[in-house]
């Protein structure tokens, strides 16, 4: 059964590689139009644009700070001046500041919390009024296993993916009656620029912890958040789906 967003249009955050640049891909392969936001100032959100032009999407870059509800409002007020509406949301900007809890910084604190988690708050409210005029809308939540487990050295991060979890709950229970299905994804051992930092010590750990044998790839969590965002999906609201090759049971 082949998945089709021909018509919706799909603001992901974080969208200049990574997971978030295999999202934005994976829907524009099924006909979305696609919003890139990341950060002012960044190469990689016009590099996936012109990725995802040759491929044929419709697209718009909104660099901004998700930090900041005006920069959320902004950015939703321009994707529905050019795309008309606003079906799509993929809340994926996120940081990690590791460190042990003692050592950790109030900076290091706030900066994850305020991405991570207050990011996710500005830019799901930006949306929620043009979403409940169209009475539909779906909207995926990048949390993480640690958000779940806990993690030593992570008191900052899993505490911003465990507060998304609940973000992600209680916003599919208010908006449930307008058509509008949030979910969470929880992704676990991922390769990517941000798991390339581990020692190779940290990574073997990790492996030998993986049922299915082997770590994540950036485009298992792509197709899962295609999924979720797709009629595939209709009675699924209020979900986190663990991505973790059974590392979490």
């Amino acid at each position: 059964m082949e998945i089709s967003l021909k018509g919706k249009t799909a603001i992901v955050t974080g969208a200049g590689r990574g997971i978030g640049r295999a999202v934005a891909r994976m829907l524009a392969q099924c006909g979305a139009n696609i919003v890139i936001n990341d950060i002012p100032g960044s190469q990689d959100a016009l590099d996936a644009q012109k990725e995802l032009e040759q491929m044929g999407a419709k697209t718009l870059v909104c660099l901004g700070d998700v930090r900041s509800y005006a920069d959320a409002e902004k950015m939703v007020k321009e994707t529905l001046d050019k795309f008309k509406s606003v079906d799509i949301l993929v809340n994926n900007a996120g940081i990690t500041r590791d460190g042990l809890l003692m050592r950790m910084s109030e900076a290091d604190w706030d900066d994850v919390l305020d991405i991570n988690l207050k990011g996710a708050f500005n830019t799901t409210k930006a949306v929620i009024r043009p979403m409940s005029k169209q009475k539909g809308g779906a909207i995926v939540n990048m949390a993480s296993i640690v958000g779940v487990t806990g993690n030593a050295g992570q008191v900052n991060y899993a505490s911003s993916k465990a507060g998304l979890i609940g973000l992600t709950k209680s916003v599919a229970k208010e908006y449930a009656s307008r058509n509008i299905r949030v979910n969470a994804v929880a992704p676990g051992f991922i390769k990517s620029k941000m798991t390339d930092v581990l020692s190779e010590e940290v990574k073997e750990s990790y492996f030998k912890s993986i049922p299915l044998g082997r770590f994540g790839e950036a485009e298992d969590i792509a197709k899962t958040v295609l999924y979720l965002v797709s009629d595939l999906s209709l009675y699924i609201t209020g979900q986190v789906i663990h991505i973790d090759g059974g590392l979490v049971m």
